[in-house]
């Protein structure tokens, strides 16, 4: 009996020390590195909003996560955490004992490991630093690795690094995060209902997420609640109303991008800007983009793409030839091949407000998912005749006015091209010509000749001279500047036509108002302006552009309710679509064509292509924002004339044109 007793008591001693034994073997050889969670930076996911706050998209690398600090966890979701997981944790030093031997006699009983006692701070650590396999050593580890971090930090600043790091189910990190993600709520607006979902997670996340198991969730939840009850944590009415309220719960992509365009380019803007964190930095952004509005300049573009197809339809169903172009000696055809599916056809979009430059739309092409390459800022294309304003602005701006005559007649140009003497003769779209005709007319109708003869007149050196104001780049110093042979992407051409939808004076465009990182301010948008010409100058440009929209090219561009200008742009033989335009506070460029820079059917003109979808755009602008300016203001110093019963506006520079005058033969006398 007596042996019996002895080795009952020495295998119960034994049992004792076994596990300070244990712990005692594994401090001694090896490494216990708490510096992990010790200075705990992890990576965080970066939001970017439109102007008004709205999210448009999560950018993150490998794991979703808001990072929340301790004050802005609410005092409640703490308590639900500590009433399902670890009612003790204030108390203990990072191992809640009895927990561990009740867990030690259950798995005895069972023969096998069925039941944790992991504390919050363990589970902590064998998310961040272990591995979850149940096996004697890694809980050991667990044990030494949890003390030492309670000895490192103090209890709040666990649960912080917890309520941070801790998946969430759906692919959120972090309380906050999936406070986000489900509810679509900040952590401060959460009922006590959502705050129990939310600790009832870590356990089994993909068992208790809300979007894939609801009921399950809403169990664990009330179980959560329950807890906070029976320890007298909550009262009764509490209890009873969370138990009963059963919240929305929302099934989002992590991404939840709406402008996968403007992210691309935020993306970039911040790379050129020497940021190269931005899917781990936990950086805030604010663009100057209005969702609304992105959306609908992606419907119009569509809209117009699609309208274009079955044109291309129907043209090969009449037995319409796609290309009309020839070369001299008459023997083929060089237009396109048809392309009645629009596989090679794409269009951009980018709208602007004329006075802040603030891009409030951009759209990069058709469609995003069959391609990313964003034409709207990387895109370099000729103008064609969109261009035409700046030459025709120069012109006011030298004296002349819309009732200035110009020559509108052919003429061939000779010029040497490598060595060879060549011969060039520009002809109007329409083939034919005016002999003279207005300067509102000859923009109005988009005349070629009459604009090749009105640079001459100016002089060539002059107006690249004059264009210098603009800012305009690359500028190629012939005569097919006149034609607009020079390249830019829609972007560019948007912040340079702010210099007559902003009244004479450039705004350079802005995509991003702030950058925000930890509540600092890391970037915040500045205006930069130029003047280019006086209000009435660029006064009298717009009433030419309102005649192109009236009764020009443009008409298709035309929009009920709301003073339009605007000018078409064609490239030779329609290798570029254009329509560049603006009201009194927007404006807004739209480009089609064919990505491999062949030509695109002979009927689709930029005022047909393009003009729809700037029309449709303003449409439903007006819808959402029926409160913008719809008149163009009219500027001190201008003078309205009646010439030919059309109104003509002049100015101290444009002035009117002499009348010959009769005088009776007595003033005669009597002067």
């Amino acid at each position: 009996m007596k042996i019996v007793t002895k080795t009952f008591f020495t295998l119960l001693i034994l049992g004792f020390i076994a596990p300070f034994a244990a712990i005692m073997y594994y401090l001694v050889n090896y490494e216990f590195d708490i510096s992990e969670l010790v200075e705990y930076k992890p990576a965080m996911s970066s939001r970017v909003y439109d102007r008004n706050g709205e999210k448009i998209a999560n950018i993150f690398d490998e794991k979703h996560r808001y990072y929340a600090s301790f004050n802005e966890i609410p005092p409640r979701a703490v308590e639900a955490l500590l009433a399902i997981e670890d009612t003790t944790f204030f108390e203990h030093p990072g191992v809640n004992l009895d927990a561990i031997f009740r867990a030690i006699i259950k798995d005895i009983k069972a023969g096998k490991m069925v039941e944790g006692a992991s504390t919050i701070t363990q589970q902590l650590v064998k998310n961040k630093l272990l591995t979850r396999e149940k096996k004697i050593s890694r809980k050991i580890k667990e044990l030494i690795y949890s003390m030492r971090l309670e000895l490192a930090l103090s209890k709040e600043e666990i649960l912080e690094r917890y309520l941070n790091e801790i998946y969430f189910g759906h692919g959120y990190y972090g309380i906050k995060t999936a406070a986000d993600g489900y509810f679509h709520k900040e952590l401060n607006n959460l009922t006590l209902k959502e705050m129990a979902i939310l600790v009832g997670l870590p356990k089994a996340p993909s068992t208790y997420a809300p979007t894939k198991n609801y009921d399950i969730s809403m169990g664990r939840a009330n179980r959560v609640i329950s807890r906070m009850y029976a320890l007298g944590w909550i009262d009764e009415n509490t209890y009873n109303n969370s138990l009963n309220e059963n919240p929305i719960v929302y099934d989002d992509t992590l991404t939840q991008n709406k402008a996968p365009f403007v992210v691309d380019e935020v993306a970039r803007i911040m790379r050129d800007m020497g940021i190269e964190d931005f899917k781990t930095g936990g950086y805030e952004v604010h663009t100057t983009i209005d969702l609304r509005l992105q959306e609908a300049a992606r419907e119009s573009l569509k809209y117009a793409y699609d309208a274009s197809i079955k044109r291309l339809q129907e043209y090969a169903k009449q037995g319409i030839r796609y290309g009309s172009y020839k070369p001299a000696n008459d023997e083929e055809d060089v237009g396109g091949t048809d392309d009645t599916n629009g596989t090679r056809l794409n269009g951009a979009m980018v709208s602007i407000d004329s006075q802040t430059g603030d891009v409030l739309a951009l759209i990069g092409s058709v469609d995003y998912e069959k391609s990313q390459f964003n034409r709207a800022t990387q895109g370099k294309r000729q103008p064609g005749s969109s261009f035409k304003p700046f030459i025709y602005q120069v012109a006011l701006n030298l004296g002349y006015s819309g009732a200035s005559e110009l020559v509108d007649i052919a003429q061939t140009y000779t010029y040497k091209q490598n060595g060879e003497e060549k011969k060039w003769q520009p002809k109007n779209y329409s083939g034919g010509y005016n002999g003279l005709i207005s300067l509102r007319e000859a923009l109005t109708h988009s005349n070629n000749l009459a604009t090749i003869n009105l640079v001459n007149e100016i002089g060539l050196s002059q107006l690249i001279q004059e264009f210098k104001k603009f800012n305009i780049k690359d500028m190629p110093n012939d005569l097919s500047i006149s034609l607009g042979t020079l390249s830019m992407s829609p972007l560019e051409l948007a912040k340079y036509y702010t210099s007559f939808s902003n009244a004479g004076v450039q705004v350079e465009t802005n995509l991003i108002s702030t950058i925000e990182k930890n509540s600092n301010t890391l970037y915040e948008k500045t205006q930069t302006t130029t003047e280019v010409t006086k209000p009435t100058q660029a006064y009298i440009l717009t009433t030419i552009l309102q005649d192109v929209v009236e009764r020009g090219t443009g008409r298709n561009a035309r929009v009920n309710g709301i003073e339009i200008a605007g000018k078409t742009g064609t490239t030779n033989n329609n290798v570029d679509g254009w329509f560049v335009g603006f009201s009194p506070s927007i404006e807004t460029v739209v480009w089609f064509g064919n990505d491999d820079n062949s030509p695109m059917h002979r009927k689709e003109t930029g005022g047909r292509i393009a003009g729809p979808a700037f029309a449709k755009y303003y449409e439903k602008l007006l819808v959402l924002y029926p409160q913008i300016p719809r008149k163009f203001e009219q500027p001190e110093g201008i003078i309205e004339v009646e010439i030919g019963g059309r109104k003509e506006y002049f100015s101290d520079i444009s002035k009117p044109p002499r009348q010959e005058t009769v005088s009776h033969p007595q003033e005669e006398l009597l002067f």
